[in-house]
């Protein structure tokens, strides 16, 4: 789902208008899109009470149109409409929108009345997505009703939250609170970057009539299973243990074992076919120990014969460091083609460049670790998570999974995938050696589809991380829970691609 900046979402309504469809039949359509929203969740409308706040820009014409169509259409039990503007300051489609609601009889107060505090619904209509720098005047005061004056509402934004920014994460002042959002066309970029992400609610998208092929080439998009459904398609009769790639996983260390257990579980558990782990002999009897389905091989003799015939290596987790190691990833990426998820020790090495071969190399970097490898600090890089990782996947020419809340895919041609899955109970040792793991697993079984390996990978561990924690609870949540709620989460996702 492709993901717009206001200055985006301005030339996309700039265009349809050259098309022949004109911003009236816009704002008409996105107001019908948030009284289809209401009517599906709160129905009956006629029972409840409902209070719509406008403000005088096109954000609070559509909020107008909702008015008029809940008036006409639904009479709820209480309809307050307040506009905190002027009549007179409305412009041209909102102006027009003002003069049809006056015209079907319904009222418009200037002020919010007494008893609108006991809504059961409020609708945000103050402020869109053309606002810049924080909210003053009477709409901040009225983003402070919302936020407080209204102890009973749910409330419902219009296209966003009155306040929020449109292009970025980070809040610029006072925003009003949400349950839902119903944004038009398609998500914005504050609305899936953190923090913002938080506020938004429920984000539900409305088509108002905007053609996709306007912003198809957009570089920013919202990740969702249905940019990965075919890999979770079931498997061909005739399959069998060749059939799905065979993970190298270099890892581990004596002190370390179970970081390389858990990759190779998750590499597993994603479904490739066989497995082996390349560690230190001391840490194979461990390692085995974990799991029988597990192979495994001493790091000591080399790689060269250990990774003759494998489909993916992923190396790193736990491996340890020091110039033995740094030398161990520079050789091994010099000396074989195969695809690499390179994750934790395995990112210490400098020559990140990927010297323009079509070697496909995967980097799985937490911001730490990203902030080592292009010398900035943890906060430069969590100040602009995606401009970091595509930066850097542009000029390196590798793919970069760039772990945290939202974490950001960046691929070599640019384009980013944000992922809305995850919770805070993944914050737990492991759970990236499990990632690492899924993503070369995935990766072994479609080695011609690696970006959307990554993507099923990342969707999918977030998504049983969140399962895991309704079940379990954030806190209790280890990183082995997420293998164990990973079917869950395939199943859920797979039922979505197929619309059940």
């Amino acid at each position: 789902m492709k993901v717009l900046t206001a200055a985006q979402m301005r030339e996309v309504d700039r265009r349809t208008a050259e098309m022949g469809i004109p911003g009236i039949v816009l704002m008409e359509n996105a107001g019908h899109r948030v009284v289809e929203f209401l009517a599906e969740r709160f129905a009956p409308l006629s029972a409840q009470r409902i209070v719509v706040l406008c403000g005088k820009g096109n954000n609070g014409g559509d909020g107008l149109v909702v008015a008029r169509q809940l008036h006409t259409r639904f009479t709820p039990q209480a309809l307050h409409v307040v506009l905190l503007a002027a009549p007179e300051e409305l412009k041209g489609d909102a102006a027009a929108n003002y003069r049809m609601l006056a015209a079907c009889g319904c009222p418009v107060w200037r002020e919010i009345p007494a008893e609108a505090r006991l809504a059961a619904l409020v609708v945000d209509a103050l402020l869109g997505t053309g606002i810049s720098g924080p909210a003053t005047g009477v709409m901040l005061e009225g983003i402070r009703e919302i936020n407080g004056g209204f102890p009973l509402a749910r409330v419902v934004a219009v296209d966003i939250p009155s306040g929020m920014p449109s292009d970025s994460g980070e809040p610029v002042g006072e925003r009003a609170r949400a349950d839902y959002t119903v944004t038009f066309t398609a998500p914005k970029a504050g609305q899936v970057l953190p923090p913002n992400c938080d506020g938004v609610g429920e984000l539900v998208v409305g088509h108002i009539g905007s053609p996709p092929e306007l912003y198809e080439d957009v570089w920013l998009s919202l990740l969702e299973p249905e940019m990965f459904e075919e890999l979770l398609e079931p498997r061909p009769p005739g399959g069998h243990k060749g059939t799905f790639g065979h993970v190298l996983v270099v890892a581990g260390s004596r002190e370390k074992s179970g970081a390389a257990a858990m990759t190779g579980l998750g590499a597993l558990r994603a479904g490739a076919g066989l497995v082996t782990v390349a560690s230190a002999a001391s840490a194979i009897p461990i390692i085995a120990s974990h799991a029988p389905e597990l192979m495994t091989a001493p790091l000591e003799t080399g790689l060269q014969g250990i990774a003759e015939g494998k489909t993916v290596i992923a190396m790193g987790p736990g491996l340890g460091r020091g110039p033995d190691i740094e030398a161990l990833v520079a050789r091994t990426l010099a000396e074989f083609e195969q695809p690499m998820v390179l994750d934790a020790d395995a990112l210490g090495w400098q020559a990140t460049e990927n010297d323009g071969l079509p070697h496909i190399r995967i980097l799985t970097p937490h911001p730490g670790e990203m902030a080592r490898l292009t010398g900035k600090t943890t906060t430069e890089i969590q100040s602009d998570r995606v401009g970091a990782a595509r930066a850097f996947a542009t000029e390196r020419r590798v793919t970069l999974v760039l772990k945290g809340q939202r974490t950001v895919m960046a691929f070599p041609d640019g384009r980013v995938w944000i992922n809305p899955t995850g919770t805070p109970a993944l914050g737990t040792g492991g759970s990236g050696d499990v990632l690492t793991g899924m993503i070369a697993g995935f990766l072994a079984q479609f080695p011609g589809q690696p970006d959307q390996a990554v993507a099923a990978a990342v969707y999918l561990h977030g998504l049983a991380g969140e399962i895991g924690a309704r079940a379990l609870g954030e806190k209790c949540l280890i990183a082995t829970d997420i293998l164990r709620y990973l079917p869950e989460a395939m199943e859920e996702c797979a039922d979505v691609s197929d619309g059940v």
